[in-house]
């Protein structure tokens, strides 16, 4: 229909699981897909990799594609894949970015259900075999316009029962209504093509019952390249924690040895970055004289201040609302997501309501005195908002109801009779950390899942990885290691999947730390959400990162250039750490 050059760049838009992407591929073509769906991306790209064959995959929005003008000769929306969208205008919003994308001449194809046959034709109710083990059952109405059909699906196991019950609707676009929808977004000869569907299984075809191919041309001039300003070094101001301060999260109350020599080692690494201008923030009384005086010739701010201003944990979500106050980009998670993050049972609730699993808790308020746990021992008992692993010991593991009220007691005598706490059933699987760089749905990158290592933990204690291991030198827990994640595929998927999803949900920006462990029975439980994790070298960012082959300063430049496209600028002067170039956009894991 559309008979591209054999060297033509083509885009299969909202390719699923790569179906045609692969088959272009396999033709010779230079062809690349993009998807919503992590799940469907990460199967098309095992598949392309079990094929041998060069196909990048990318994960993104239709509405608002992550390519550059003019980029591809072809853009394909297959499968009848276009009009899921609720309004008419986001669908034109889809077709003003495929022709932003299309190169001047460049062509659209379009595989849609004939509406005006389907609002004639559809089946209210139907079934089908999927294959010896499922099948689905369907039923469909209009909607109240008569310009959508509204499909139900139940997917069944025949052993396990209903294992998917979903809705969706799909606009029902005639020939003519495409047409004029085409030609409003700009395209010129717009043609219709007649396509019959036909199976041999003699089943419901459903949405492909009947179909048609509509295909059209933009005509436009390039793109004007804009003329790069003379290359300057970009300037980011450095924000972090108050070494002048007192610091309740550490033992001695104050920063030592081990603190100014991780910062020492933050910035040798950034001093590495070759493009880049850094500053250092670190005096909270004047910062925000500091700031409103670095604000004309900042770029923006590499929020690394976890502590809190004026070191205090509560006050972590301040830094980031004063830059907002002052109109200063920065990196990491703004303070809305840093509130919501903080309240583990809030964090809880959330993950539930989105079915992302985690283990059975209750949350104990200041006031209560009596404990009834409904779901048995062992359990963990840990302050509801806290940083730092502050206030979680060996101690925090009961596994009588003696222990759990004399761990409340420890807390509270601690940290204070008004603090409410949580007491969540103890996984004794694996303790397991999912690490992202990026900002789903664009594009990311998940650094390989690691475990802690509890193997050198003397008999008898709990294997967990709390306040000793971070930071008491003489507890066995120091010794603790991380090694990469020995997991079952679906189990990884699973885990990957939950945390993207947590990651958007949440707000969190550029880079974010998920905590997990497995259950008795092998099953993931969420632990926690850490929306700016920790940025030392020797961190669990930091070793996720190292098992995947970058380095410290490659991931802090990872986590820089994440910002950067979140906030729409353009690619800074080129990275050298040594020989390394940093892959800002390696392909997501596993």
């Amino acid at each position: 229909m559309l008979d591209p050059a054999p060297d033509a760049h083509i885009l299969d838009c909202c390719c699923g699981q790569g179906r045609h992407t692969l088959e272009l591929a396999r033709r010779g073509y230079a062809v690349e897909g993009l998807d919503r769906s992590h799940y469907l991306i990460q199967k098309a790209r095992a598949a392309a990799r079990r094929e041998g064959l060069a196909v990048r995959f990318r994960e993104g929005d239709a509405k608002q594609l992550p390519y550059r003008p003019d980029t591809f000769d072809v853009v394909a929306v297959l499968g009848n894949s276009f009009g899921y969208f609720e309004t008419v205008q986001e669908d034109l919003q889809v077709l003003d970015g495929i022709r932003r994308v299309l190169k001047p001449s460049g062509r659209i194809a379009l595989d849609l259900a004939d509406g005006g046959y389907l609002r004639e034709h559809f089946q209210p109710r139907s079934w089908e075999w999927i294959d010896t083990r499922l099948f689905v059952c369907r039923e469909r109405e209009l909607s109240v316009d008569g310009q959508r059909l509204v499909s139900r699906e139940v997917i069944c196991d025949i052993e396990k029962g209903v294992i998917a019950d979903q809705f969706y609707a799909e606009r029902l676009y005639t020939k003519e209504r495409i047409t004029g929808l085409l030609e409003k977004a700009g395209f010129s000869d717009v043609a219709v093509h007649a396509c019959e569907s036909r199976s041999t299984r003699n089943q419901d075809l459903g949405m492909m019952a009947r179909r048609f191919l509509v295909s059209g041309v933009v005509k436009k001039a390039w793109t004007p390249v804009k003329q790069r300003a003379a290359a300057r070094a970009r300037h980011v101001a450095v924000l972090m924690g108050d070494p002048r301060k007192p610091d309740p999260v550490k033992p001695d109350g104050t920063f030592d040895e081990d603190d100014f020599s991780t910062i020492d080692q933050l910035k040798a690494a950034l001093a590495g970055m070759k493009g880049y201008h850094f500053s250092f923030l670190d005096n909270h009384d004047t910062l925000v004289a500091d700031l409103q005086r670095l604000r004309p010739k900042c770029d923006y701010v590499f929020n690394l201040c976890d502590e809190g201003y004026a070191n205090d944990a509560l006050k972590e979500l301040h830094v980031p609302a004063l830059l907002e106050i002052l109109q200063i980009p920065s990196t990491g998670a703004g303070p809305q997501a840093l509130a919501k993050c903080y309240d583990k049972s809030l964090v809880r609730g959330i993950a539930r309501e989105l079915g992302v699993p985690v283990p059975r808790g209750i949350f104990v308020h200041p006031w209560e005195r009596v404990y009834d746990v409904p779901f048995g021992f062992p359990v963990i008992i840990k302050p509801n908002c806290g940083d730092s692993s502050v206030g979680i010991t060996q101690k925090s593991v009961a596994w009588t109801a003696e222990e759990l009220s004399n761990a409340i007691l420890t807390i509270r005598s601690q940290l204070g009779s008004d603090v409410s706490l949580l007491v969540e059933e103890f996984c004794t699987g694996s303790d397991l950390t999912v690490g992202i760089i990026g900002n789903p749905p664009a594009p990311c990158t998940v650094l390989p899942v690691i475990e802690e290592d509890y193997s050198s933990l003397p008999p008898g204690l709990p294997r967990i990885c709390g306040y000793e291991a971070k930071w008491i030198p003489e507890s066995p827990y120091w010794k603790l290691s991380s090694k990469p994640a020995d997991l079952p595929p679906e189990t990884e998927k699973l885990m990957v999947r939950c945390s993207l999803l947590l990651f958007e949900r949440m707000g969190c920006r550029d880079y974010c730390r998920f905590d997990w462990r497995l259950d008795a029975g092998g099953e993931p439980r969420l632990l926690e959400v850490n929306p700016n994790p920790g940025w030392c070298w020797d961190g669990h960012l930091a070793k996720m990162a190292k098992f995947s082959g970058i380095s410290y300063p490659g991931m802090l430049k990872m986590v820089l250039a994440a910002a950067e496209e979140r906030m729409g600028m353009a690619p800074a002067v080129a990275l050298a750490v040594g020989a390394e170039q940093v892959p800002v956009e390696a392909d997501s894991l596993p």
